[in-house]
């Protein structure tokens, strides 16, 4: 009895067999695995999450300016005193009046695009009429927009000044119009913006960014959002016979868009053509805006995961990795009411 008792305590002794250790080692390294792999599918659906999440907040960023400067788009034609040189309108406008500073110059133009980017649109000193364009591009649109600017369509410095897209204070303009009487004659204070905006990158912000150049102060070009990748816009024009110059009526209609053109396309097509460069301009009453969004970092697996149709409907690879989206919208130009004959 006192034998089997020995033998007994020294089975126990024994600890786990090599079977046993194998086995109880390949479930732990089992549950450790499937462990590894739920945390970096969460970690990849998470980081993909917020690649997207922050995607759809930079494109919303960007179609939001971009649609609150187009729907300001040249002066508001059913307040007293304001004039557009582009509009040719008796009823609400002339094209006869002094203004001070002298040496401020209305322009012909309420908006106006290219195909790539304006050769000199961060010149200082130049305005709408003289950008220049090299006609069509792949490369991201641009686009200039010219509104008269107030203390409520604007953000005002703290003593009421009306800004440009980058806050700094425009200059106020006094106009002086023709005798309404014999006795009598008109004036009236504005201010007027003149935004462009295109795609650039910095020595400080190296990804591609929606920048604004403004006309207030010294106002160098600023980057507004980031990862914005590309641009493109098109043109809702109407006919250049589907517009009066010269209304009977009083209250301004707006006239069915005949089309959607390319900027080189409203500069060179065959209705448009014939009439002065501004004019052709001016028969644009909506635009298409189309942004491409791309992640901060690269998050997708592998090339064919990081494809993306582009602003063209086009599906293209992108090498790097990084998610990418395209997204539009369509905006009407508020101010640019047109005469229907």
């Amino acid at each position: 009895m006192k034998h089997l008792r020995h033998a007994q305590a020294g089975r126990h002794s024994q600890g786990f067999s090599l079977i046993e250790l194998m086995v109880s080692l390949t479930i732990g390294l089992v549950i450790a695995v499937a462990a590894m792999s739920a945390y970096l599918g969460a970690a990849s659906a998470s980081k993909m999450t917020d690649a997207q999440t922050r995607m759809n907040e930079d494109a919303q960023a960007a179609l939001n300016i971009l649609v609150q400067q187009l729907r300001m788009a040249g002066t508001n034609p059913v307040q007293a005193n304001r004039s557009d040189l582009s509009r040719h309108n008796p009823v609400y406008g002339t094209t006869t009046f002094a203004t001070s500073p002298g040496s401020f110059a209305l322009s012909a133009f309420s908006i106006r695009g290219c195909d790539g980017k304006f050769s000199n649109i961060t010149t200082t000193g130049v305005t709408l009429d003289t950008l220049t364009c090299g006609g069509t591009s792949t490369l991201p649109d641009s686009i200039a927009v010219s509104y008269e600017a107030d203390r409520y369509n604007t953000i005002p410095t703290s003593t009421g000044v009306a800004t440009d897209c980058l806050g700094n204070s425009l200059t106020t303009i006094t106009a002086t119009f023709p005798a309404t009487t014999p006795t009598t004659a008109s004036s009236g204070t504005y201010a007027v913006a003149d935004n462009r905006f295109y795609i650039g990158t910095s020595t400080v912000i190296t990804s591609p960014s929606l920048y604004c150049k403004g006309n207030g102060g010294t106002s160098t070009a600023q980057p507004l959002v980031e990862n914005i990748e590309d641009m493109q816009f098109t043109y809702g024009t109407v006919t250049a016979t589907a517009v009066s110059t010269a209304p009977t009526a009083t209250t301004p209609t707006a006239a069915p868009v005949a089309g959607y053109l390319s900027a080189y396309e409203v500069v060179t097509q065959t209705d448009l053509a014939p009439l002065p460069l501004a004019d052709r301009w001016s028969k644009v009453t909506s635009v298409r805006i189309c942004v491409l969004v791309r992640s901060e970092n690269p998050v997708v697996s592998d090339s064919a995961s990081a494809k993306y149709l582009n602003c063209q409907g086009t599906l293209v690879s992108a090498p790097d990795l990084r998610l990418r989206r395209a997204y539009s919208t369509t905006v009407s130009l508020r101010n640019r009411q047109l005469w229907l004959p």
